[in-house]
């Protein structure tokens, strides 16, 4: 009986591959980095082969470093950075463009047109989403009018469209499936979440032709089977899901009320809503949580652009680091309630502000103002921002629980964590595995495989290796909380609605 599951996490900045044995437990990890394209201010692109070509040495290497085969690898589960656009040739597998990021504001205009002539209300009721440069859907109609003939062959059935799971599957089954899961079609804002089917008047809205639609499918399911020649076997790839929702699932989030967020390029905090597809006052997002046997369980959303980005940028733009293991340091250096604020709107404002024309900015320096409080002001920023979608959730629903599980890179900077605590004023859990966002693609596979034979055993999994509790004074949280607010205004360009 095969020993493993395969899970590979294909990430903004980095493609990740992790085995996992049945009790959850991480046996070999294998990451590999890729580089960042910037064609001009606000736009963020992918190399489709640099993203390939990582994600296939990953696994070879982590099958290497498990001293294992194929043959040990009961299936694999796929997560991924969502929203991401591709588009390629249905014959050769070739992409036409390199893939528009998430990142990618170059369609705001564009969002902004739609908004003026009325749409708004119609997508959110039909997709949870706001009509923002974030999703897929204006990113694919960008290719589709900037692509020489990309909409000529498009109609002619010649293109398909996929985001990085789609675009994965098909060349992991040599162009034999093309698919995608329900949570990552709720991210494109051209798939009815309560319908839970591609929307014929979404598609016109945007200008799509429905032959480049991948097929929706569980995130538990058949998704076909890798080609032998790739990693020396052919493995089932039995679960897909969107990075996430593959967090919340890794979490065992799996009952109303439950949330995680997630600190990895960005942030995005995610509240399982149960069978109710809850409607946010406040512009937070609501989308598909996951979805077992055609049942799908939603979540309400905020979604945060840049947080490891930011320190990223501080270590590698700024150089003020060279490792970003030294931040925790750098930061417990810096005097308690210093006055530096660091709005890393470096793609414009995520949640709840939507402002893609803002920028980032640094407010509050002063004469004694040095490496260690900008550093702090960036890890700051991270908590900052969970508090804002912190409130609108409160206000939106009113079953929240007073805990946060966390996962993520960030996560392991212990000082991050207690300011993160002290923010939210509620604990904070840090489980044993912090690798959730893989290891949920890994169950959902898992699941499918009988690996599992259901949620309450994957409940059962979980462990929390420390809980952060709050320690500011009310009083003093609320002063930062205040500071931060004003440093969000002074950067937002004006509304968007």
């Amino acid at each position: 009986m095969a020993s493993y599951l395969l899970a590979i996490d294909q990430g903004t900045t980095s493609s990740r591959a992790i085995l996992f044995d049945r009790g959850a437990n991480v046996v070999a990890v294998a990451q590999q980095e890729f580089p960042q394209h910037f064609p001009q201010d606000g736009w963020v692109e992918h190399d489709p082969e640099d993203i390939w070509a990582s994600v296939v040495s990953t696994c070879r290497d982590v099958l290497d470093r498990a001293d294992t085969g194929a043959s040990q690898v009961a299936g694999i589960g796929i997560t991924n950075q969502r929203e991401t656009t591709l588009l390629w040739d249905r014959k050769t597998g070739e992409p036409l463009h390199n893939a528009i990021v998430w990142q990618d504001r170059r369609t705001a205009e564009t969002c902004q047109r739609l908004r003026n002539d009325g749409h708004a209300a119609m997508v959110q009721e039909r997709t949870g989403l706001l009509i923002d440069p974030y999703f897929s859907a204006t990113k694919l109609a960008w290719l589709l009018e900037h692509v020489a003939g990309a909409r000529e062959r498009a109609e002619r059935g010649e293109l398909a469209f996929g985001t990085v799971d789609t675009f994965l599957m098909w060349r992991l089954t040599g162009g034999r499936v093309h698919a995608t899961d329900a949570t990552n079609a709720s991210r494109t804002a051209l798939f009815n979440i309560h319908t839970q089917q591609w929307d014929d008047e979404l598609l016109s809205l945007f200008g799509i032709p429905a032959s480049l639609l991948p097929e929706v499918k569980d995130s538990s399911d058949d998704f076909g089977r890798t080609r032998a020649t790739l990693l020396g076997g052919e493995i089932p790839i039995a679960g897909v899901a969107g990075d996430q929702q593959a967090a919340l699932f890794g979490q065992a989030c799996f009952e109303p009320g439950m949330g995680k967020s997630t600190y990895g390029t960005g942030c995005f905090l995610i509240l399982n809503t149960g069978d109710k597809a809850e409607v946010s006052r406040n512009r937070l997002l609501t989308t598909v949580g996951y979805r077992l046997d055609g049942k799908p369980t939603y979540a309400m959303e905020g979604s945060i652009f840049v947080a490891g980005a930011a320190v990223q940028w501080l270590r590698d733009g700024l150089k003020l680091f060279a490792d970003a293991a030294e931040t925790e340091s750098l930061a417990r250096q810096t005097r308690s309630g210093h006055s530096v604020y660091m709005v890393p709107a470096f793609t414009g404002l995520g949640a709840p502000h939507w402002d893609p024309q803002a920028r980032g900015a640094i407010f509050g320096l002063t004469r004694d103002t040095g490496i260690a409080e900008i550093v702090a002001a960036g890890l700051q920023a991270v908590c900052y921002q969970t508090r804002d979608l912190q409130v609108c959730m409160n206000d939106d629903v009113a079953a929240t629980t007073g805990t946060l599980r966390v996962d993520g890179g960030m996560v392991r900077n212990n000082w991050v964590m207690q300011f993160l605590a002290d923010m939210l004023g509620v604990s904070v859990d840090r489980p044993t595995v912090l690798e959730t966002t893989a290891l949920g693609a890994a169950y959902l596979a898992g699941l499918r495989l009988g690996w599992y034979q259901s949620l309450d055993e994957i409940a059962g999994l979980w462990r929390c290796e420390r809980t952060f509790v709050p320690q500011m004074p009310e009083e003093e949280r609320e002063r930062l909380y205040r500071g931060w607010l004003d440093a969000v205004e002074r950067v937002k360009c004006g509304p968007t609605d």
